[in-house]
């Protein structure tokens, strides 16, 4: 560990949901509660589904940084296309509670992650981002179910939930008080 301490660069929360069809990834939404970051506080949709990806906030410099910045090197979005990108300015509406789960919309896209099974603290120095290491430090809280209509229909796939009764796993999570730090 480095003697330099670190500095945090994003204050938020960042609930998501990966949906599966056996062994592929066929949708992965990123929701973003930011209250502190150095492009400034917001909230921001990043939905990547057959080879797009659209990027929805109301401060589209905001939402393109998470896009870029984070959502895209994230493990789950590993080996997905992320060169056709979309950017638009729209309201992201979140509603957000630990005991009963997430809501989400922008324009014709809705998240849902509910089914809470537990809670759990997660801290790292090392989560890398890009080539770089980060600091990392949040409070999961994995999901039974996860779900992503687009243009008011469901889209295919599920969650992939592992029930494990001292440690619950499901790519569909809400993560809150997460602090990036570098």
């Amino acid at each position: 560990m480095s003697d330099n301490p670190r500095t945090p660069i994003l204050r938020g929360a960042n609930p998501a949901v990966q949906l599966f069809d056996g062994d592929e990834v066929v949708a992965l939404a990123s929701v973003w509660r930011v209250d502190e970051s150095p492009m400034g506080s917001g909230t921001a949709l990043i939905l990547w589904h057959a080879g797009r990806v659209r990027v929805i906030g109301v401060d589209p410099g905001l939402s393109s940084w998470l896009s870029g910045r984070f959502v895209r090197h994230f493990p789950e979005a590993e080996g997905l296309e992320w060169s056709q990108v979309e950017v638009r300015t729209e309201d992201v509406e979140i509603e957000l509670d630990l005991e009963t789960g997430l809501v989400a919309r922008a324009g014709s896209i809705e998240v849902r992650i509910d089914g809470p099974m537990g809670e759990r603290e997660f801290t790292t120095d090392a989560f890398t981002l890009d080539g770089v290491d980060h600091g990392l430090s949040l409070r999961l809280v994995p999901c039974r179910r996860g779900s992503i209509s687009f243009g008011g229909a469901p889209l295919t796939g599920e969650p992939r939930v592992e029930e494990d009764a001292e440690r619950p796993q499901s790519t569909a999570f809400l993560a809150v008080d997460e602090v990036w730090s570098r």
